[in-house]
């Protein structure tokens, strides 16, 4: 039986997964920032996290997944620059599986109803496209958006001067539709009113419709006797009858002389707001000078940033996404554009950069926007006072390193709460420590917990353990040891750690950018290494 195939795109390196840690998120009080006053409907704990964006949204996911209403993301658009040391082709493959891998992510942390957002250029446009295909289903596909982000031609370019670039578009379902526009002044104008028809402005409606319509076939006769039929292949839009109470009710259009093909009229007072379009111009949403003028006002002088994205561009995608309150994800931040665009717009938002500009421009950019001393982009528009605040966070080392004779351990920089926080992420339990009972420090269910201690325990406190546990309850027992058969405690499970988990994850790397490698296997184990003796403690010499 030969094996079915499918459509799908190959590079090199596709068949690689990595084997991500769960980390747990370190919050820096001192570099996070709240307003000296809560409004009704502040947002303090929007999050800024610095560090590897793979790892960042695997931190996230227990918590986050299927709650994250809008992500949008402004990824490295490989124009070659970073792959000078790579064979034709191997860029393409690295840059395809760094974000597949942050796809599929992306993917779990969007809620039923969310979106995503891509900017990029030609470089990896239309391979992308067929990459999130696979990821998201062809189904989920919404729009490419062609955003103007050019205000002059670039003379120099051999071919084209490239005038614009890609929102690519996908849902979470294919059910998905995005809220509409608010009407313009521009959107307005094509209303007119040349009859002084009471019901004021109106655009004067296509009568045919190319859908057969059983109804739809009939001869019109108009004010001044001419007769009106639909053309070839089409067909009126409404019932013989249907026109002719339209024309008696004043909302059909004959022309200013009474004898044009009639128009059903569309009245501004009716019309709702307006439905996306796909091109998006300079005007409506700014340019690549929109963003680095806004940028050169936050920070004069500064160059950090070749190709910023103008607020407005941010505040179409959440008008268009999102609704107040929602939660926003930018998992590229960059110079914290998304962020401080939904802070403005009241929504709830988390960013992560590995860059020092974490700490060097979005910082300060937010705190700005919360004191509400940031007058540029959308501050105006969005009426922005400040208020609210964000918390800065960074990943924590990874939980297992190596010691000096090779074997990985529990680091040095957890502590006991870090230990069992981690552990539950790992083990998928909610970390909530009990005031009352100290072995309830993770949960799963209302009835299944979780105690992490670094002692070695005795059989006899295993069997304490487990009669207060009760026999309505389980417990998930991590230990660096334990003496006697667990086994014949029916409601815990004992194991040791690290041994548990040494083998669920990829330790020790903090960097998954670009280049998608596994981690060299562990060497065999020398004989004649002392045993451990603590799981924070070198073993004694």
């Amino acid at each position: 039986m030969t094996k079915k195939q499918k459509l799908e795109l190959t590079w090199v390196g596709k068949e690689k997964r990595p084997r991500l840690e769960p980390r747990i998120l370190l919050e820096e009080p001192e570099l996070s920032h709240h307003a000296g006053h809560r409004g009704e409907r502040d947002v303090f704990d929007n999050r800024l996290i610095q560090g590897d964006n793979l790892l960042a949204l695997k931190a996230l996911e227990a918590e986050f997944a299927g709650q994250v209403k809008c992500v949008f993301i402004d990824p490295p658009y490989n124009t070659g620059s970073a792959f000078a040391h790579y064979d034709d082709g191997m860029e393409h493959s690295l840059w395809l599986s760094m974000m597949r891998d942050r796809l599929e992510l992306i993917r779990r942390l969007l809620s039923p109803d969310g979106s995503l957002w891509v900017t990029l250029d030609d470089n990896e446009a239309h391979y992308f496209k067929v990459m999130a295909d696979e990821v998201f289903g062809r189904e989920c596909f919404v729009t490419n958006v062609v955003w103007e982000k050019s205000d002059s031609p670039r003379n120099s370019a051999r071919q084209f001067s490239t005038d614009h670039d890609h929102v690519i578009v996908y849902a979470k379902g294919p059910e998905w539709v995005p809220r509409r526009l608010a009407r313009t002044e521009e959107a307005n104008a094509i209303y007119a009113n040349p009859d002084d028809d009471p019901r004021g402005p109106w655009l004067p409606g296509d009568p045919y419709a190319n859908k057969p319509y059983s109804k739809g076939l009939y001869k019109m006769v108009g004010p001044t006797g001419r007769t009106f039929s639909p053309p070839p292949g089409r067909y009126w839009r409404v019932s013989e009858e249907r026109l002719r109470e339209l024309d008696q009710n004043g909302r059909v259009w004959w022309g200013p002389n009474r004898s044009a093909r009639p128009s059903i009229k569309r009245y501004l007072n009716e019309v709702g707001d307006l439905v996306p379009r796909t091109l998006w111009s300079k005007n409506d949403v700014g340019s690549n000078r929109t963003s680095k003028n806004e940028l050169r006002a936050l920070f004069p002088g500064d160059v950090s940033f070749d190709t910023p994205k103008p607020e407005a561009l941010l505040k179409r995608v959440l008008d268009l996404a999102t609704n107040p309150g929602d939660l926003v994800l930018d998992s590229f931040a960059g110079s914290g554009t998304t962020g401080a665009v939904a802070h403005k717009m009241g929504r709830r938002w988390i960013m992560v950069e590995l860059g020092k500009h974490a700490q060097t421009h979005i910082v300060p950019r937010l705190c700005k926007v919360v004191d509400g001393t940031d007058p540029g982009g959308i501050t105006e528009v969005a009426g922005w006072k400040g208020g609210g605040g964000f918390r800065f966070f960074r990943l924590a080392p990874s939980l297992l390193e190596r010691d000096k004779w090779g074997r990985e351990v529990i680091s040095k920089s957890y502590n006991a709460a870090m230990l069992a926080e981690a552990l539950c992420k790992i083990e998928g339990f909610t970390y909530a420590p009990a005031e009352t009972e100290y072995w309830m420090q993770g949960l799963s269910t209302e009835r299944d917990f979780l105690y992490v201690t670094t002692q070695t325990l005795t059989h006899e406190q295993l069997r304490d353990l487990s009669e207060e546990v009760g026999p309505d309850r389980t417990l998930l027992v991590l230990c660096a040891a334990y003496r006697g058969d667990a086994r014949s405690l029916p409601n815990l499970t004992v194991r040791k750690i690290p041994d548990h988990v040494r083998d669920r994850c990829e330790w020790g790397r903090d960097d998954y950018r670009l280049v998608i490698a596994a981690l060299p296997e562990a060497g065999p184990k020398e004989e004649g290494a002392p045993a451990q003796a603590t799981l924070f403690a070198e073993p004694a010499k």
